[in-house]
This record gives structure tokens, sequence and C-alpha cells, in this order.
């Protein structure tokens, strides 16, 4: 399962370096691939070829992951005081809910998502639209996955073991954690609130996490740190890691005897009256409401979440109602429905305090600012196949939860997030677009498709005549003209190490790749079987011109 992964964006700072330039990219890639088989070819089929390019990934200081894997575009940052002139605000009403997200659901073709607004201590609507991958209409109650926000509550957790007097947010992990052990003695140093604020030092470049075998619990994701080590000094470097939660959410366990789902229903969701709440270890566990989709030529796929690890980094299952009561509590400072108090306002004031390496990430959340120029306090989620946003404007009060089962190639979340934070502006929100980016972008890639078999299959039919006109050269001269068709194979193995330098170091796997690109690769896949039998005849057909004997020999 992806992050499980997450990404953070607000309104007027939608993915700026993510998932539309690495589309475009991918764009470009596309019509420059088919070149082997357009330009050259329809002059000589299959007699010369040019060269293959790829795309780009996710964000800047992140890309796309899995159950495992998160990614977050950092925000501008905004006093910790939250304080000035809120602009006029519309109320936001359901009938304004409802009548965006239907007309969302119609121009995209969204299967299913789940929404909350909040008001200060009040809900405003909770709400489903669409049905899940099985087949259920979503409702306010349906368990959808939310990624990377499961990290507000990982470090909610902490917060409170830290009130008791447990955990000391400045002590070193070690200390109440001594299976926490790395190659490297750097380690020794890195603190609870380094885990909280992603400072450890730890990076998918010393550690990739999506790409190892993945655990099966919070205890084996701590002990397979011990052959790894740090890619920075802790303090010293901000970097989007899952592993930093899920050492902070097995802390948890430790110091409270309590498995990790146990402390949450005991102390979080219990407390809040998050009935349909709780957090998984694997994507094995997602309930069957948490299945989500990818699109494919403007149809939604259900298909299953790639394999991963995520608890405490990823693992929240949640609907819109308890998420309704999650952002109460969030707006009231720690008291939620009813007064009911799970955290003080000390805590959250701590938890939204930036670091001072990376100042638009606080503890399991980030802080930004508007198009208005209005505080924001917020997180995204992401798995491959789901999204998730959290977004909290203090000045006004509201809450805004929204849940889409889509993958994070699509950005569904995000949009009708953007969309309810500009209604609390006083503003129109964008309208949906009249034809999804993704279907224009599949059927170029689908005529690609097409060229690719149609030329293929001719130079298959005329590979005998190629090694007729070749029968007199040297070999050599006839064999250095098939190396270029074996680019588009090189790049389908070396995928990901292409990825991971344009993510800049990120740990990317080919399944994320494939679905976060499903009709690119697809493509790419073509390409390379179709390059491959190409050169198998034409070699084949030269072996035997080259063995009949020819009519004057004797």
């Amino acid at each position: 399962m992806p992050e499980f992964k997450i990404k953070n964006n607000l309104s007027p700072r939608r993915r700026t370096g993510g998932l539309p330039v690495a589309r475009a990219v991918v764009f470009a890639a596309t019509l420059l691939m088919t070149a082997p088989f357009t330009t050259a070819s329809f002059a000589s089929p299959f007699t010369s070829s040019s060269p293959f390019t790829t795309t780009s990934p996710a964000p800047s200081s992140s890309a796309p992951v899995s159950f495992a894997s998160a990614s977050f575009v950092p925000v501008s940052f905004v006093p910790a005081s939250l304080a000035g002139t809120s602009p006029v605000a519309r109320e936001i009403g359901p009938a304004s809910v409802d009548r965006f997200v239907n007309a969302y659901r119609e121009a995209t073709g969204l299967p299913g998502v789940a929404v909350a607004v909040t008001k200060g201590d009040e809900v405003v609507h909770v709400a489903g639209y669409g049905r899940t991958s099985s087949g259920e209409p979503v409702t306010a109650d349906t368990p959808m996955a939310i990624a990377s926000l499961s990290k507000s509550f990982t470090s909610l957790a902490v917060m409170q073991l830290v009130e008791k007097g447990v955990v000391g947010l400045d002590d070193p992990v070690r200390v109440r954690l001594p299976e926490f052990v790395m190659a490297d003695p750097r380690a020794a140093r890195i603190t609870v609130r380094q885990l909280l604020d992603q400072t450890s030092g730890m990076a998918d470049e010393a550690f990739p996490e999506r790409s190892l075998p993945q655990p099966d619990s919070l205890r084996e994701a701590v002990a397979r740190l011990r052959g790894a080590r740090l890619a920075a000094d802790p303090g010293t470097r901000w970097s989007y890691h899952n592993t930093n939660f899920q050492v902070a959410a097995r802390l948890v366990e430790v110091a409270s005897g309590l498995p990790f789902a146990g402390y949450l229903e005991k102390h979080v969701f219990g407390p809040l009256g998050m009935r349909n709440s709780t957090t998984i270890d694997t994507e094995r566990d997602l309930p069957a409401s948490a299945g989500g989709h990818l699109h494919l030529l403007g149809a939604a796929l259900a298909l299953p979440e790639p394999p991963g690890f995520g608890n405490g980094s990823g693992g929240v299952i949640s609907s819109a109602r308890d998420m309704a009561r999650w952002m109460i509590a969030q707006n009231g400072e720690g008291a939620g429905p009813g007064g009911v108090r799970v955290v003080s306002a000390a805590s959250v004031a701590e938890m939204r305090t930036p670091s001072k390496v990376e100042d638009s990430y606080a503890l399991g959340w980030a802080i930004g600012t508007t198009g208005n120029g209005s505080p924001v306090v917020e997180h995204g989620g992401d798995l491959l196949t789901a999204t998730a946003r959290q977004t909290l404007l203090p000045r006004s009060g509201y809450g805004i939860v929204v849940m889409a089962n889509t993958g994070t190639a699509y950005a569904d979340s995000d949009a009708i997030a953007d969309a309810l934070v500009a209604m609390a502006e006083g503003e129109e929100p964008e309208a949906p677009p009249s034809i999804p980016p993704t279907l224009v972008i599949d059927l170029v890639i689908a005529l690609a498709a097409v060229v690719t078999l149609l030329l293929a299959g001719r130079g298959l039919a005329r590979s005998r005549r190629w090694a007729a006109r070749r029968a007199g050269r040297p070999a050599w001269h006839a064999v250095a003209r098939l190396p270029p068709y074996a680019l588009p194979g090189v790049l389908c193995l070396t995928i990901t190490d292409v990825f991971g330098v344009l993510a800049r170091g990120k740990d990317i796997t080919w399944t994320q790749v494939a679905y976060l690109y499903p009709s690119f690769m697809i493509w790419l896949v073509l390409a390379t079987v179709a390059c491959v039998a190409v050169v198998l005849a034409r070699i084949g057909r030269l072996v035997r011109t080259r063995r009949v004997p020819s009519p004057d020999a004797g």
C-alpha cells in the first residue's frame, strides 16, 4: 500500500513541481518515443531509430509512492500566532458543497468521495458521493483510507505521552525505545521531536524504505533499521520519510504498553467518538470500502493497492463523520465534541510550530497560507489508489476533509479541497475541467500504441526484404542498425532509476511508476515487445539469407 504516500497542497499552490509537470513530460516523451516508428520508419520501415526519452516524477521534495510512501510539497510559512484579519468569508452550506462535488464527479468520472466540513465546534456538512470499488454507496460513515493524514494522529499520540511525562519531546528516541538501533552511530542522537518534524537524518537515499522488503508490524519496521545509515546529521536536514513516523508509533506502543491500534482506540478514537476509525499495518488489512481506482481512457478501474507497510505513517482508516469530529478537536485546541479533551492547547500549539530546519513543516502538520494570505494548517495523504486531505483555516474556524478513491496521479482530493477552501474565503471555486487532462494524454498515448502496433506489423512483414538488401554487406553493418531498438527495453528496465534521479534521490519502485502513469507504461512495454520482435525477425532473416548459397557459387 502506499503510504502510504502524501502531499500537501493548497489552492493557489497546486503541485507546482509535481505531477502536472510529470504528465507534461510523459506527453512529450510519448511523442518523442514514437519517432523510431514514424519519421524514419515510414521512409524505410524499421531501418533507423531516434533516442527515447522519459517522464519526470512527482513533487519537488518527494515522489509519489505506495502504502509505505509519502510525498509532501512545502508551503509558505505563517507565524505560529496565526493572527490577523480574516477576509470576508462566505458560509459553506450542504447545498453548495453537494453542487460542486456532484459537478466535479460528473466532469472527471471520480468514482467515490467523502467530504466533511466543520466550523468551530459545529458540523457544517458530512456526506459521501458515488460508490466504493466494491460497488457499495459511499456514505458519511464509509471507512476510507486517509494515508499520511495519519501522521497527525501519531503526533497527537506522542504528545499525549509527553504530557504524562512518559516521553520527552527532546529526549533521544533510544531512551524509551532501546530497540531503535541503526548502523550509523549518529542515530543515538535522534530525538522524538526530530522524528515528528522529519529532521532525523533518515532519508530515501540512505534507506530505500519502499523498495526494500516490507515489514508486517511496527516492531519489524524498527528492526529493519539495524543495517541502515543516516543521510545527514540529526537536526540538520528536512526529508519527508515515512519511517520517522513508524518509529514514533512503535515508541507509543513500547511507552504505553498497548498496540498502536489499541492505543489510538483508547485515547483518541474512543474519546472523540470516532466509531469507524482504526489503524492498520499493510495493504492486506484495507477494508473493501477503502479500495481505490486508476483512470484509463476515461474509465475508473478498481485495482488493489500495491504491497506496503503504513502503520504510524499512513495506516489510519476513517470516515467523513469521524474526521469531522477530528477537525472539531483540532479547531478546539484539543477539545472535541462535547468538550472532551484529548490533548492540551499547549500541545496543539507545539504540534503547529515549524521546525528550525523546514519552516513549512511542524509535528505531523504543514503550515502555510492560502492565496489570500490566510493561515492554513494541513496535511495531504496519497496512496497509489486513493487520496485524502485535511485543512484547517484558523482565522475562520473552518475544517475541511476530503477523501477520494482515486490515486495520487489524479489529485482529486486536492482539487475538491481547494474548491472548498475558496468557498470559505468568499471566492468562486475553479470550475471542474470539461475534459479530464489524463483522458487527453491517454488518448494520445493510445494513438501512439496503435501506430506502434501497425508499424511493428509492417516491420515484421518486411523483415525478409530488409535482410535481402543487406545480404551482400558486412554483417557488422546490418547489426549496427539494430541497437537503437533496445532503447525502449533499456528504459523499461531502468525507469525507476530515471525517476529516482528526477525525484532528487527518492526511492521509486516499478509498481509506483506503473500506477502513476499506467497508459504510458503500457505503451512502453508494448514498444519494448515490438522492438524485440522486429529485431529478432530481422536477425533471423539475416542469418538465413547468409546461409543460402549464392547462385554463382561453385
